[in-house]
């Protein structure tokens, strides 16, 4: 299941969609942002239906 949301670089302060599996459960990954190329690490919770993800820049 893949959702879609809009977050708001650490960084740059640049709106970008990022794109969500929510089948593979809680996960913590990073990502470059695409506008500065800066780390960005993503947080996301998740049971499969409802979700919640957190940006936060990588040396927080």
């Amino acid at each position: 299941m893949l959702e879609s949301e809009d977050y708001q670089c650490p960084y740059c302060g640049e709106w970008v969609e990022a794109l969500l599996d929510l089948s593979g459960g809680d996960q913590q990954y990073i990502e470059d942002c695409p506008v500065c190329c800066r780390p960005i690490l993503f947080e996301l919770r998740t049971d499969g239906e409802s979700w919640q993800l957190q940006v936060r820049r990588e040396d927080d």
